[in-house]
């Protein structure tokens, strides 16, 4: 027997199989080849047409099954993994209505940030918190006071999770967790944040049905099955957003356990049983294993502009490869003789108060720079705000107990690794996991055995530990003249 997992991200579509009793991986993929077009119609704008996730989401899965040679029949149950904070509206028929705004599009800024000032940060920080910032509720509202004749079509609006879920299922669903990332769930009440809906004008009836996770949220209709290939009437478990399922897939579930992720943007997720908001620079959602009398929430603090840095460099420096440009950024010096990079040229960084700082390359010597400094550079700059944000998550009350993170793009260089480990002072346990992987093993929690399933992953799929060096000097160093510029910027921005 076989589950099923999908992680929907806004450059492909990943699927894996894995065997149901012991989540060993069968197959993970991809699609397509080459990455999916992100529409940007002015500065700062990111859509997606989400029927191009279902169009890739049907071959995927019947690539997956034709390549691992499984019976499909045998497959069992479905998991998805989604990226975060995007809006889908939909008519009567569940037909879009436009292009998903996606979770990197930054027009609905203005909108979070004068909700917050006239509902008042207590009431925003008690009951969501969070500032409504620009999340999938202030996206709708963008819509609702631009798009009028889109606006009076819509019966749902959804995470790009739920729709492929409603794709699946031909039911239109959400979740606590989805609802959360949307900044549309009252902790304090336990329930739809319908007072923050009221204020923007949004009718209630437009939130679909919730439904719990681990649980059986929708049968595959004849539509879903025949179009996907999966076996009809097989349950959709799990469904959550990218950055809290990739925590679960780290077995990062309990209060003081940390997930990180170095790919396009980078993240800190820390888990804590606090439902307190103390600053909007840290987003706070509902995690996968969230219960009322056991709250379980993830702490996530975002830098987007992270991994999009290094490849930008890649792409604009000839032939080069990551394994190369790691290779010459090696024989450079900690600190790279005085080059500084700040890495943020990927639209507005939470962490600055949803400032757009962009990048900066300062500090260039054109007498001793070379492009191995400036490899060099870029992975300090990266891992310096990874660090800049673990401060950040501190002073929010975050406790650090572990930290865990996948063998994807940063995590893979050393001098990224050892340079956030050192820094942090925390060991940085690394694992070979996937989100699709996790979403798949996700399925067969309906039993509830957390324990069973975290040590599975520990057995499975462990791959190494990078320690902090003892010899911190010169990190620390780099780190402080890094921190330097970056507070120049940060004050010449105000």
């Amino acid at each position: 027997m076989y589950y099923i997992g999908y992680d929907i991200g806004s450059s492909s579509i990943k699927v894996a199989l894995v065997e149901a009793e012991t989540g060993k991986k069968i197959i993970v993929l991809n699609e397509p080849q080459n990455e999916m077009e992100i529409v940007s119609l002015q500065p700062d704008w990111a859509e997606q047409d989400p029927e191009i996730w279902w169009q890739h989401i049907c071959v995927a899965t019947k690539r997956a099954i034709r390549e691992a040679n499984i019976d499909a029949s045998k497959i069992k149950g479905v998991g998805i993994s989604y990226q975060m904070h995007g809006l889908v509206v939909v008519d009567e028929n569940g037909s879009p209505l436009r292009n998903s705004i996606i979770w990197c599009d930054s027009r609905a800024v203005e909108i979070g940030n004068t909700a917050f000032t006239e509902l008042g940060e207590e009431k925003c920080m008690t009951h969501l918190l969070n500032s409504p910032g620009n999340f999938t509720a202030s996206k709708l509202k963008w819509v609702k006071e631009n798009e009028h004749e889109v606006y009076k079509k819509v019966y749902k609006y959804m995470l790009p999770g739920d729709y492929i879920a409603y794709k699946l299922t031909g039911e239109i669903t959400t979740t606590k967790n989805g609802l959360s990332e949307g900044m549309l769930w009252d902790y304090k009440e336990n329930k739809v944040a319908d007072w923050l809906l009221d204020y923007y004008g949004i009718a209630p009836s437009m939130t679909p049905k919730i439904v719990e996770n681990f649980s059986n949220q929708g049968f595959l209709n004849e539509k879903g099955a025949k179009e996907s290939g999966l076996p009809i009437d097989i349950p959709v478990v799990y469904r959550a957003g990218d950055q809290p399922n990739n925590a679960l897939s780290l077995n990062v579930l309990n209060a003081g356990e940390v997930a990180a992720t170095g790919g396009t943007s980078g993240v800190f997720y820390a888990v804590t049983d606090a439902t307190i908001g103390k600053s909007t620079r840290v987003n706070n959602f509902v995690h996968v294993n969230f219960e009322e009398k056991n709250p379980r929430i993830g702490k996530l603090l975002n830098i987007n502009g992270a991994g999009i840095q290094y490849r930008w460099l890649r792409n604009n420096m000839g032939d080069e490869t990551y394994e190369s440009m790691n290779h010459k950024a090696a024989k450079i010096a900690i600190g790279s003789d005085g080059l500084v990079v700040l890495p943020f040229g990927n639209g507005a960084e939470r962490m600055f108060n949803n400032k757009n700082i962009g990048t900066h390359f300062l500090n260039l010597n054109l007498n001793i720079h070379s492009s191995s400094h400036l490899f060099r550079a870029a992975l300090e700059g990266i891992a310096f705000s990874f660090v800049y944000g673990m401060e950040c998550l501190k002073d929010d009350n975050a406790t650090i107990g572990v930290i865990r993170a996948g063998n994807d793009n940063l995590f893979r260089s050393e001098i990224f690794s050892n340079t956030v480990a050192t820094l942090i002072g925390h060991e940085i346990e690394i694992y070979n996991t996937t989100g699709a992987v996790g979403a798949a093993r996700a399925v067969g929690l309906t039993d509830g055995d957390f324990e069973k399933f975290g040590s599975n992953i520990s057995k499975n799929d462990h791959v190494m530990t990078f320690l902090p060096l003892q010899n911190s000097e010169s990190y620390q160093v780099a780190y402080q003249k890094w921190k330097k510029e970056l507070e120049i910027i940060l004050t010449h921005n105000k």
